[in-house]
């Protein structure tokens, strides 16, 4: 591939077989992440580990997420966009081999928490090239390149399922190896992140460049990336909390363990396929427009899940409706704050710690108020991320002073 002027490579950032392994690789990712809960029975007995003890694979993994969007981030501009990813890809692959070989829970630990490191680069990485690299279909790409995060989410404990907890070290061993391949892929990855050219950020974006912090620019680019902020954790806490309380709310108003452990997966299934579903439409909708709607649904499903006739049907609805937001979101959040170049990886890595916080919160107000409740609650959070959108789509439509 060759270079343009100033050292920016020449030609489209990824190639179509580089487009493919990128989706590969959030499958990847995804099946990562879902492993670790499946594998709890087999851990405990392993290790001998209480319940919390084992469920802190998971979080070690989570706070890994965070460090290595953080990281990762640092580099980005100052090393290639190839080399940051093939790191991330190593370092995912070690994780996971070192998790399924670790002679003792400390060193499962560390390994989970390196896992985690990769997870987050590529997860930051790719997002971050996606939601530039492709101009107007930035957005739509984005859908699809998460929709496959969902394929391997569903299909990671699948895999566990039929092949048995107690060989998760030998599923883990095969994730590390199937990381390799995607390395040579990496050539079609364009070296240098493209930068928003001035069509792409809009007349609301005029003036963005000064963000001194005593200038009312500065303060209303603060103001949008804390509004932006708290819509990604409050969004990715309900995502969380759908998926980790479902099954008890429903099995708390009469439903099977059974069916509520199908309805969860029909959830998790409908996340995926509103991704699949969001790509064209971003093709004709801004992603204001989007959101807007999604929050707006989201909010009603969780109302009607309060019924509990409807409640297993409602949340599939909640599942498609909170599909988009995440990776319609940061383009929008691009354009909206050109000059803040750190804005993606503060919002991406505050909404993993949304997704570590919303357990405890929620299991804290559910001691309050009980476990009927559950919709309720999440439906209020789900009011306030609607009303940080509209707030969004105001300011971000206005001329910067």
């Amino acid at each position: 591939m060759e270079a343009g002027p100033g050292g920016v490579d020449a030609g489209p950032v990824f190639t179509t077989s580089a487009v493919v392994a990128s989706c590969f690789g959030f499958v990847l990712i995804g099946v990562l992440q879902a492993l670790y809960g499946p594998s709890i029975p087999a851990l405990r007995e392993e290790f001998g580990l209480s319940p919390s003890a084992a469920g802190l694979g998971l979080s070690a993994h989570f706070a890994g997420g965070v460090a290595g969007v953080l990281l990762f981030d640092r580099r980005f501009g100052r090393t290639g966009n190839r080399r940051i990813l093939a790191v991330a890809y190593l370092l995912m692959a070690a994780g996971a081999a070192g998790f399924a070989l670790a002679p003792d829970w400390p060193v499962a630990l560390l390994a989970a928490l390196l896992a985690g490191i990769g997870f987050g680069g590529i997860d930051y990485g790719l997002n971050r090239l996606f939601a530039r690299g492709f101009g107007r279909r930035s957005t739509a790409m984005l859908n699809i390149l998460n929709a496959h995060f969902g394929i391997g989410a569903i299909l990671g404990p699948a895999l566990l399922g039929a092949v048995g907890a107690e060989h998760y070290p030998a599923l883990f061993l095969a994730f590390a190896v199937a990381n390799i391949p995607l390395l040579f892929c990496l050539r079609g990855v364009k070296n240098h992140a493209p930068q928003p050219t001035s069509a792409d950020t809009g007349a609301a974006d005029a003036g963005a460049g000064d963000t001194g912090a005593g200038t009312p620019v500065g303060a209303a680019l603060r103001s949008v990336l804390a509004v932006f902020v708290t819509l990604y954790v409050l969004h990715v806490g309900i995502e969380a909390g759908v998926g980790g309380w479902e099954p008890t709310h429903l099995e708390s108003v009469g439903y099977g363990a059974g069916a509520a452990a199908t309805a969860t997966s029909v959830y998790w299934l409908m996340m995926t396929v509103g991704r699949f579903l969001a790509a064209p439409i971003a093709l004709r909708f801004s992603a204001q427009t989007i959101i807007t709607v999604s929050c707006a649904g989201m909010t009603a499903c969780l109302l009607l899940a309060a019924i509990p006739d409807f409640a297993p049907y409602a949340y599939a609805g909640v599942g498609l409706f909170i599909a988009p937001i995440f990776p319609t979101g940061l383009p929008w959040l691009s354009r909206a704050a050109p000059s803040a170049r750190r804005a993606g990886a503060i919002v991406m890595a505050a909404s993993m710690l949304g997704g570590v916080a919303a357990g405890p919160a929620l299991g804290k107000i559910i001691e309050w108020s009980g476990v009927r409740d559950v919709p309720l609650i999440l439906a209020a959070v789900s009011a306030v991320c609607l009303a940080a959108t509209l707030w969004l789509t105001r300011t971000t439509r206005r001329p910067s002073p």
